[in-house]
């Protein structure tokens, strides 16, 4: 199995120096059977990673190599750029932060900074959690246009998980219309009991949401009264980041 993995990353980068060969120019230049090479091309194609000419039979990268590397340069360059403010929001409040990107329809945490108190949230760094659920789930949701939110929300199910928990499309548009005029969302034990948090999305320099920020901690010290103080700050964070990130407001 493992032996396949390298042989697709040899197929993956002889089309990344050399794009635009045929079955058997990558059979010769690999030095592999064809019946291999022939099947790893195949996976590799249903998965978008490579594409096939239909008229000339040869072989280039594809499209979702494009998405996958807009991905990790996002994470990349927006850990480092979202990191002092992360450990400010955490100095101010002592609760735990959190940053996510948008991937393939749910968020991907990728940086956290702990709180120091006893009873806290913890880092999930590398855990995928739904949109329309979580404050940084919403945060970027709302941001997508219309059509996109009801294609996620009916692929993804809107499976209820807490007494709290939005479950129909008509809740989940009431909330993206407030998120939408409030700036920011709100993760009321909506994706785990006793689990309150605030989240507000990132903007990249086309203005496009594709990440995003929260501060979260348990319910009974994160009252609604204190969310609606905290907000304004993680919403400015987050401003700031999309700011260094490149966007600028109309």
């Amino acid at each position: 199995m493992v032996n396949t993995v390298l042989k697709s990353i040899r197929v993956l980068y002889l089309l990344a120096g050399t794009p635009n060969l045929g079955l058997t120019e990558i059979v010769r230049a690999l030095d592999l059977p064809k019946s291999s090479v022939h099947s790893i091309l195949e996976t590799l194609c249903s998965e978008k990673l490579v594409e096939k000419e239909d008229a000339s039979g040869k072989f280039h990268l594809g499209i979702k190599l494009v998405e996958l590397g807009s991905i990790a340069s996002l994470e990349l360059d927006i850990c480092r750029i979202a990191a002092p403010f992360l450990h400010g929001l955490n100095q101010e409040f002592d609760e735990t932060i959190h940053l996510t990107v948008l991937d393939n329809d749910e968020v991907l945490y990728v940086d956290c900074i702990e709180s120091r108190r006893r009873l806290r949230t913890y880092s999930v760094i590398g855990i995928r959690a739904p949109l329309y659920c979580t404050a940084v789930g919403k945060a970027i949701l709302a941001f997508q246009p219309d059509d996109e939110i009801r294609r996620i929300a009916c692929e993804k199910g809107l499976k209820r998980i807490t007494d709290t928990t939005i479950d129909s499309e008509e809740k989940l548009f009431a909330e993206v219309a407030r998120i939408r005029a409030s700036g920011y969302a709100v993760d009321d034990m909506e994706h785990e009991e006793h689990l309150r948090c605030v989240g507000a999305p990132i903007r990249d320099a086309n203005g496009n949401v594709a990440a995003s920020l929260s501060l979260s901690g348990p319910a009974e010290r994160n009252t609604r009264e204190r969310i609606l103080e905290i907000a304004p700050e993680v919403v400015r964070a987050a401003a700031e980041i999309s700011r260094r990130l490149g966007y600028r407001p109309a």
